[in-house]
């Protein structure tokens, strides 16, 4: 039974890398693609791995447009984003958790509702308001469609329900009222969750395109995703460029998965067991 359960392990395990190489395998080639010369990339057939190695297409990409630019418009867009995704999402769930008053079960309901709506449906109206506000060309019109997200409330509040409801209330009995308890409990002991929903949300306003791209005609508030379509050649397919660009702009969320992998681990896993 011992020796079955081994062959076994070995074939889950093996079959896990399969897959996370064909999962990774675009990431991989891309990287591949950002070190090749042009006639390495159109060769036929393809090369996996560069036959000779250059650097020329990521000089390419840092002369031919201002990449450090982009990216410090996509780390100040998506710090500021993510910043205001925790901040409402924890104070939401936790009124949502802890606390009783009238229209509670249909405001949360709302707040999920939401999430059924596909972006892209808003896009016209949100384009529209932004305008009138005179936000176009701003980091705040950057900013204004990702300050908020259900599913990042959906998520704190389902960690805050699994929190001890006994302590909550001895809390309370000790004259530990809701804003204390808040910061010297509930938060501390939510940091793991809390830094999943940060870095979630910093990845994903990191990766969008479509709005900065609208909302943006100035090259100096342009986003990382819209800098890279920039990089395109329009006379002829270029695509060593665009790939140094696209590792490029990898670099800051691979960065941040390597430094934060425990937290997000303990975040995911955090729901998992019960006592």
């Amino acid at each position: 039974m011992t020796a079955k359960r081994d062959k076994w392990g070995v074939l889950m395990q093996l079959l896990c890398l399969l897959l996370a190489f064909f999962m990774l395998f675009p990431i991989l080639y891309a990287c591949s693609v950002s070190l090749m010369e042009q006639k390495a990339v159109l060769a036929s057939p393809p090369h996996f791995l560069p036959p000779e190695v250059t650097f020329e297409n990521y000089v390419t990409a840092f002369t031919r447009t201002t990449l450090p630019r982009y990216m410090v418009n996509s780390f100040v867009v998506a710090v500021i984003c993510s910043v205001s995704r925790v901040l409402v999402a924890c104070m939401s769930a936790f009124a949502f958790s802890f606390m009783e008053f009238k229209g509670k079960k249909i405001l949360f309901f709302l707040t999920l509702s939401t999430m059924m709506i596909p972006p892209d449906v808003l896009i016209v109206a949100n384009f529209t308001t932004i305008s009138q506000m005179k936000l176009v060309n701003t980091y705040m019109g950057i900013c204004s469609v990702y300050l908020v997200s259900a599913a990042n409330i959906f998520m704190l509040r389902q960690h805050f329900l699994g929190f001890s409801k006994s302590l909550k209330e001895a809390a309370a009995i000790d004259g530990c009222g809701n804003l204390r308890f808040f910061f010297r409990i509930l938060m501390p002991t939510s940091r793991p969750v809390v830094t999943t929903v940060f870095l979630s949300s910093f990845v994903n306003v990191w990766n969008q395109y479509v709005w900065p791209m609208l909302v943006t005609n100035k090259n100096e508030l342009r986003t990382i995703q819209v800098g890279i379509t920039m990089l395109k050649d329009r006379e002829s397919a270029v695509f060593g460029p665009v790939m140094a660009g696209v590792v490029v702009a990898l670099i800051p969320t691979v960065l941040l998965f390597v430094v934060f992998q425990k937290q997000i681990v303990a975040g995911m896993m955090s729901g998992a067991v019960k006592e």
